[in-house]
């Protein structure tokens, strides 16, 4: 169509047609919104149905524990005068610590599935929020984008541009958090679940030998056993800690960091690798959000070294002043070219963008050979 016949008309007919699309959008994004309140009121029931089951687990595993020690008592005391007793005494006191013992376990792994629940419903009730906050906030920016086309037909460019980039933002924030319950299951039935499978197994092995070999040989499995529990729960802390570090709500950044360098430092001690930590500040609590920040870019600079610097040192420094927050990350590892892009990475992206939402600097100095130093310069607002 040429320019002189292109009218107002015609103008005006596609105008509305697009007040049309934006409308139904609106009324679309208003359903999702009111869905997911739906959805939020049904979860929280749940979660703290969930709750409630976690703590009545507690109390009955308590009340398990302390009959399983009475239990233990009372089977040794037999044990040290077997002579005395009959056979069948001795398998009724036998059974009976075992059967407690048991359901012991089978509470525990239950209290474990509950946990694993909680969590994901509170993580499906911090993304279901979200939704529900991104949801009316897109019904404001859709209001004015109508308001736009409805009035100034200059501004309507700009207005689906940014519109589009923030629909693009939206989908990688939710491909980004799948990818991560992607990653958290699979480090769950590769680490945890596999260790505690091999544990069941390792458990009724020990009951064997104890009739079989002696109680010397079952002991030494038992010592085992409990190397392989302690690399269980270490994983599941380790998880814990890729979600959220509980005791950074109750302690605050500095104590937390610190434990979790140890745990770190204790874990690898077989390759021998030092993580010294060091701290120049007063003691005082900063906002909880700056502190989530900074033990995450902490946590992913030291895992980064763990996994690619074959480091033997790595040096973590941290600083609070009054205006300032300066965290120094140092390795002694093979170093690498920070200018050379890794094909699928994301973690130096992430943590670039995690240092510019708040309004710092990240600093990464290395090459081939000279180990690798990161720099992280937060304002004190």
């Amino acid at each position: 169509m040429s320019a002189k016949h292109f009218d107002t008309k015609s103008l005006d007919a596609i105008l509305n047609k697009m007040i049309d699309t934006v409308d139904e959008s609106k009324t679309e994004i208003y359903k999702i919104g009111e869905q997911s309140r739906k959805d939020y009121e049904f979860i929280i029931a749940e979660l703290e149905k969930t709750k409630q089951l976690i703590s009545e687990l507690i109390e009955e595993e308590d009340r398990l524990e302390k009959e399983t020690r009475q239990a233990r008592k009372r089977l040794s005391e037999v044990s040290q005068h077997f002579d005395t007793y009959s056979e069948h005494e001795v398998r009724v006191v036998y059974e009976y610590a075992h059967n407690l013992q048991m359901k012991l376990m089978m509470s525990r792994q239950m209290e474990q599935q509950l946990r694993e629940r909680r969590d994901e419903l509170e993580r499906r009730v911090v993304g279901i929020k979200e939704t529900i906050e991104r949801a009316d906030k897109l019904v404001s920016q859709v209001n004015v984008v109508i308001n736009y086309l409805t009035g100034d037909l200059k501004s309507m460019t700009e207005l689906i541009k940014d519109a589009h980039e923030k629909q693009e933002f939206g989908l990688k924030i939710l491909e980004v958090q799948e990818e991560e319950r992607k990653r958290l299951s699979r480090e769950i039935h590769d680490g945890p679940a596999q260790i505690l499978a091999n544990v069941m197994m390792r458990s009724d092995l020990i009951e064997k030998i104890y009739y079989e070999r002696g109680i010397d040989e079952a002991l030494a499995e038992i010592k085992k056993l409990k190397e392989t529990v302690r690399d269980a729960l270490y994983e599941v802390r380790h998880i814990i800690y890729d979600l959220r570090p509980m005791a950074l709500d109750d302690l605050g950044l500095v104590p937390t960091l610190k434990k979790y360098l140890q745990t770190v430092e204790e874990y690898n001690k077989m390759v021998k690798i030092q993580i010294p930590f060091t701290y120049i500040g007063v003691d005082e609590r900063i906002d909880s959000k700056m502190e989530v920040a900074l033990f995450r870019l902490i946590q992913e600079s030291v895992q980064n070294a763990l996994k690619h610097a074959q480091a033997k040192e790595i040096q973590v420094k941290l600083e609070i002043n009054k205006n300032n927050i300066i965290a120094v990350i140092k390795d002694d590892g093979i170093g690498f070219d920070p200018t050379l892009k890794k094909e699928g990475s994301f973690g130096l992206r992430g943590m670039k963008e995690r240092v510019e939402l708040l309004d710092g600097s990240i600093s990464i100095q290395s090459s081939k050979g000279n180990g690798t130093k990161v720099i992280i310069k937060i304002p004190l607002k």
